[in-house]
């Protein structure tokens, strides 16, 4: 029997619920992606590339600022979700194309911009997917890579990737600041800038979202309410087990 792999768990966690994501107010809106649209906005005659777009939001407010988005995921059922939206928007310039991240079909310096928002957690092998941004961005080119990222002491990082993995059995890795920060120089690329966010997660949404097995929302109620209080305190939980995670968007270029 073939051993399952990571991509099909990727596949059987996100296809079903692909729609979700699309009207997710998460996923829709926030001050990152209100980030994310404005660095695009500075480069309107820019190729980007959608890496890990989900249900699409970044695709969505950036190609009125550009010249072309491509949106790409391995889910297919994701993007016939975000091929079908673009069409209601009237966005002619934003495509779809499937895919993974550690294995991109695109031609070194085919992008001018390259952005990834809520998806590198997924990534099987990171430091590849990196790599594969790099190489598909032009000599100047600019990442954005926009994600839940760990607080990085042990105990709070423990109790994170615990309820991740409960509420989501693709999920690889929240990465903590200095883990981005290395993984994106071994990459080969060079850090501008990044800006920390606090973002509050409604418990009932968060695992409906991702169609979490009854038994697993039972474990992760467990979860929040037997957490030691340093955790409580810094994810700020709720007795409802809602919390506070921690975001960061990171913008890197590509050296000439």
């Amino acid at each position: 029997m073939t051993a399952p792999s990571h991509d099909a768990a990727v596949q059987r966690q996100f296809s079903p619920q692909a729609s979700a994501y699309l009207t997710s107010a998460v996923h829709a809106q926030g001050e990152d992606l209100q980030h994310m649209a404005s660095i695009a906005a500075a480069h309107p005659q820019a190729r980007v590339l959608d890496m890990g777009c989900g249900g699409g939001h970044v695709s969505f407010n950036a190609a009125p600022l550009v010249a072309e988005v491509v949106a790409y995921d391995l889910s297919q059922a994701m993007l016939d979700v975000v091929e079908a939206e673009a069409a209601k928007r009237g966005l002619s310039n934003l495509r779809t194309c499937q895919g993974k991240a550690e294995r991109l079909p695109f031609d070194d310096g085919a992008f001018d911009l390259v952005m990834s928002r809520y998806s590198t957690h997924h990534w099987e092998d990171p430091g590849l997917g990196l790599r594969e941004a790099r190489r598909v961005l032009k000599p100047g080119g600019i990442a954005v890579f926009a994600d839940v990222v760990s607080p990085g002491q042990a105990l709070l990082d423990t109790w994170l990737q615990t309820i991740e993995v409960l509420r989501d059995t693709s999920h690889v890795r929240d990465y903590s600041q200095a883990e981005w920060i290395a993984m994106l120089a071994d990459a080969g690329f060079v850090l501008q800038g990044m800006t920390l966010r606090r973002l509050p997660l409604e418990f009932a949404s968060w695992v409906a979202r991702m169609r979490t097995p009854e038994p697993l929302v039972r474990a992760l109620r467990e979860m929040t309410a037997i957490a030691p209080q340093p955790v409580k305190t810094h994810f700020e939980i709720q007795d409802d087990g809602s919390f506070t995670s921690d975001n960061a968007v990171i913008v890197v270029y590509k050296p000439r």
